[in-house]
């Protein structure tokens, strides 16, 4: 029904679908997925294509009515952490080697699925995993901080056009004001990391720390547990790189998979130093000066 709406109007206004997507701007084929009823979009592209085609704010009002994810079935150890997600008021998460569910593109998604399903079970299951997303990024969503490991940019999904979407997609959620992504970098010394992914779920009766293994979820809600792994948190975050910083790492690991269809080459120990001592330097200039004392006559 969206994506007929949709197609109606970008029609009226003569717009062509390669027009529309780089008004938005975003990739043709995004435009393409929305109109045929494969991709679910965000809140801001119905938004956006309103304002593009004047149509007084339609495609908004429609989006939210829609019932984007029906009857939609997690595995039987998920349902637990899917629940707290639908009611969780703060979320921080820890994620290695693979991108956080809640932070997967569809074609990231699909081609992770692939892997270990086929038919309709992979459509299924990309479902189910991508209805956990819209109250997270939507208007007034509860707030959201990943921290990535570097591993999570680098490790190849699908394909070079799969990842070089999915940096996207990290730059484009990462720009709402309930979410903050960062990058803890594989070659920066001295950061101390969780053993393992976790997330840290606030709930309003309640806070649990998360974990998985194989194939099952782990819940902890011990305090002594969770101020544990919230320290431990907190101090990789603050010394990973910022979120404007790490967009512009997502932002070379894009242009990396586009141009060459591989991830950059890691930082050199001398590029790592000079990059130090970069650092150093901004942080001396912008530093406030104190005018000095000087002894009396």
């Amino acid at each position: 029904m969206f994506g007929e709406v949709l197609k109606h109007f970008r029609e009226a206004a003569g717009f062509t679908q390669e027009e529309l997507s780089n008004k938005i701007p975003c990739d043709r084929s995004q435009v393409a997925r929305v109109e045929a009823g494969t991709r679910v979009p965000q809140d801001a592209f119905a938004k956006q294509c309103d304002e593009l085609l004047k149509t007084g704010g339609v495609l908004l009002r429609l989006w939210g009515r829609i019932d984007w994810y029906p009857e939609v079935q997690h595995p039987d150890w998920f349902e637990r952490r899917a629940e707290m997600d639908a009611k969780a008021v703060a979320l921080r998460e820890y994620q290695e080697r693979v991108i956080p569910g809640l932070l997967q593109a569809p074609g990231y998604a699909h081609a992770l699925f692939s892997q270990i399903a086929s038919g309709d079970a992979v459509e299924e299951r990309v479902r189910a995993r991508l209805s956990r997303q819209p109250r997270f990024l939507t208007d007034g969503g509860p707030l959201y901080v990943a921290v990535l490991d570097e591993s999570c940019l680098r490790n190849a999904v699908g394909s070079p056009e799969v990842m070089r979407d999915q940096c996207a997609h990290l730059l484009c959620v990462g720009q709402r004001p309930n979410i903050r992504i960062q990058v803890a970098p594989a070659g920066l010394f001295g950061l101390v990391r969780p053993r393992g992914s976790m997330s840290l779920i606030e709930l309003p009766n309640g806070r649990w720390v998360y974990s998985e293994s194989l194939d099952r979820g782990h819940f902890n809600d011990d305090p002594a547990v969770y101020a544990r792994q919230t320290q431990t948190y907190d101090v990789l975050r603050a010394d990973a790189l910022s979120a404007p910083e790490s967009a512009a790492l997502i932002g070379d690991f894009m242009e990396g998979y586009g141009d060459h269809g591989q991830a950059p080459a890691g930082h050199s120990d001398m590029d790592q130093e000079q990059l130090q001592r970069q650092q150093r330097r901004q942080l001396h200039r912008s530093s406030p000066r104190y005018p000095r004392r000087r002894p009396r006559p």
